[in-house]
C-alpha cells in the first residue's frame, strides 16, 4: 500500500453528510454508555438477577469486579491497539469490528433471565460489552481529525458529544416510557410482561439495534484512512507476523508493538512533554467529570430531597443544558483554543460544587446542579479536541489509546475520595469535597501546559 504524508489524513473527510455520519455513532453509542451500562441494564443485573444470590457476596460487589477487570484489559491493550489501527490503515474496519462486538454483547444480554443462575452470563457480557465499547472510542475518536479541519475540530467534536448526550435522552425516555414505567406484571405503554425480566431483556434488544442502526452510516460516509509514513515502526512489525507460525507471529506482534510504544512514550517525554503532560492533567480532570455524573444522582436523593421519581427528570435536563454546553463552546474552542475553554469549565463546575456544599433543598439543587452539568460537556469535548490538534499527524490512534489508558490508570481517585469524604464526615454531602479536589488537582496540571499555538490547528 502506497504511503501518504501523516497531515494528508487531516481534514479527508469534511462534508457536512460525513460530519453528521461520525456524530451519529456517538448517538447510537449511548445506548451502551447510558441504557446498558449506567441506567437500566446493571441495575436490572444487580437488583433483580442476583438479588436472592447465594453466598456472602453481593451481586453489586460481582459487578464490579467485573467491570474492573474490563477496565483492566482496555487500561493494557487500548495504546497497542491505537497503535495498530494507525500503522495498518484499518482504523473504520477497526471501528466497525469493535462496534459489531459491543453491539453483540448488548443483544446477548437478551439471554439473561430473572434468576442468580444467570448472573454470571451477564456479567460476563457486560464486561465484554464494556471492554469492546472503550476500544471503539480509540478508532472513533482518532477520526476527529478526518472529519474536520484545523479551524473546525472544536465544534466538531462539541456536536459530537451533544449527538452522544441527546442520543441517551431520547432512548432513556422511549425505554421508561415504552418499557419500564408503570407497576405490576405489564409495564410502560406497551403492555410488557415483566416475567423472567422480559421488559428489561427487552430493552437490551433495543439498545443493541439502536447502536447498530445509527452507527451504521460512518462505515459508509467516511473513508478509510490511508497509510502513512507516521510510525513506519509498528507497521513493519506488523507485516513481519504472518511469516511465522500465527500463534508465534501473534505473541512477536504485541511484544513489538508494546516496544514501539514505550519508545515513542520516550520519544514524547524527550520531545513534546505538552502531550505527556496533558495526558496526565486530563486523565484525572476526566474522573472527576465522571465522579460527577457518577454521583450525582445519589446526592440529589439523599442530601438535596429531590424525590426518586424525579431523579430520571434531572437527569434529563443536566444532559441536555451539557450537550447545549458543548454546541455552543465548541464555537469559543475553534476561536480562542481549547485550553480557555477546559480552563474555565473546570472552574465553573469547582464554584458549583463549592455552592452545592453550603446550600440545602430540592431548588438550589436543580439550579447548581444544572449550572454545573452546563460545563461539564464542553470539558469533555473539548479535552478531545485538545488531544486531536497536538497529536502528531497518522497517530492519532495511539494517542488516543494513550488518553484511554491514562484515563482508566486514575479512574479510581473521584470514587476513592468521596467515599473517603463521606466516611470521615458521616454525611454525603461531603462527598463533594473529594470531586472538587480531583478536578482542582486536574486543573492545576493543566494551567502550565503551553496551548497559545492550538488555535486554528
Amino acid at each position: 500500500m502506497t504511503e501518504v504524508p501523516g497531515r494528508a489524513t487531516i481534514g479527508q473527510a469534511t462534508g457536512r453528510g460525513q460530519v453528521l455520519a461520525w456524530g451519529l455513532w456517538d448517538w447510537g453509542s449511548a445506548a451502551f454508555q447510558a441504557v446498558t451500562l449506567t441506567f437500566v441494564f446493571s441495575v436490572y443485573l444487580t437488583d433483580k438477577v442476583g438479588d436472592d444470590l447465594p453466598g456472602g457476596t453481593s451481586a453489586s460487589a460481582w459487578l464490579g469486579w467485573a467491570l474492573g477487570i474490563s477496565g483492566l484489559l482496555v487500561a493494557i491493550t487500548a495504546p497497542v491497539s491505537g497503535q495498530w489501527f494507525d500503522a495498518t490503515a484499518r482504523r473504520k474496519l477497526s471501528l466497525g469490528i469493535l462496534t459489531a462486538l459491543t453491539v453483540l454483547s448488548m443483544a446477548g444480554l437478551f439471554f439473561v433471565r430473572d434468576d442468580y443462575h444467570y448472573l454470571w452470563l451477564g456479567l460476563v457480557l457486560l464486561a465484554l460489552g464494556a471492554t469492546f465499547f472503550e476500544l471503539s472510542n480509540v478508532p472513533y475518536f482518532a477520526m476527529l481529525r478526518q472529519v474536520s479541519t484545523p479551524r473546525t475540530v472544536g465544534r466538531t467534536s462539541g456536536f459530537g458529544w451533544a449527538m452522544g448526550y441527546f442520543g441517551g435522552i431520547f432512548l432513556l425516555l422511549i425505554c421508561y416510557f415504552g418499557f419500564i414505567s408503570g407497576d405490576g406484571d405489564f409495564r410502560g405503554l406497551l403492555g410488557v410482561p415483566t416475567d423472567e425480566g422480559l421488559n428489561i431483556r427487552l430493552v437490551a434488544v433495543l439498545a443493541a439495534v439502536w447502536f447498530a442502526a445509527f452507527a451504521l452510516p460512518v462505515f459508509f460516509a467516511v473513508p478509510e484512512l490511508p497509510r502513512t509514513d507516521a510510525d513506519p515502526g509498528a507497521a513493519v512489525q506488523l507485516e513481519a507476523g504472518p511469516k511465522r507460525h500465527w500463534l508465534i507471529a501473534w505473541f512477536h506482534a504485541v511484544g513489538e508493538s508494546y516496544r514501539v510504544l514505550f519508545r515513542d512514550i520516550r520519544e514524547l517525554w524527550r520531545t513534546d512533554r505538552r502531550t505527556v503532560g496533558f495526558l496526565f492533567a486530563s486523565a484525572i480532570f476526566r474522573d472527576g467529570l465522571a465522579g460527577v455524573f457518577t454521583f450525582g444522582a445519589v446526592l440529589a436523593v439523599r442530601v438535596y430531597d429531590i424525590a426518586d421519581s424525579d431523579v430520571l427528570l434531572y437527569g434529563v435536563a443536566a444532559n441536555v443544558v451539557a450537550a447545549l454546553g458543548a454546541l455552543i463552546a465548541g464555537r469559543f474552542d475553534d476561536r480562542i483554543g481549547p485550553k480557555p475553554v477546559i480552563v474555565f469549565s473546570l472552574a465553573a463546575i469547582i464554584a458549583c460544587g463549592l455552592a452545592l456544599l453550603v446550600v440545602s433543598g430540592s431548588l438550589m439543587f436543580w439550579i447548581f446542579g444544572l449550572i454545573l452539568a452546563v460545563f461539564v460537556g464542553p470539558a469533555q469535548a473539548s479535552a478531545r479536541s485538545f488531544l486531536a490538534r497536538i497529536a502528531p499527524p497518522g497517530r492519532e490512534g495511539q494517542l488516543f489509546g494513550l488518553y484511554t489508558t491514562t484515563g482508566r490508570a486514575v479512574s479510581f481517585m473521584a470514587p476513592s475520595l468521596f467515599g473517603l469524604f463521606v466516611w470521615a464526615t458521616g454525611d454525603d454531602r461531603y462527598g463533594i469535597i473529594g470531586l472538587v479536589l480531583v478536578l482542582a488537582v486536574g486543573l492545576a496540571a493543566l494551567l502550565p501546559l503551553r496551548a497559545n499555538d492550538l488555535q486554528g490547528r
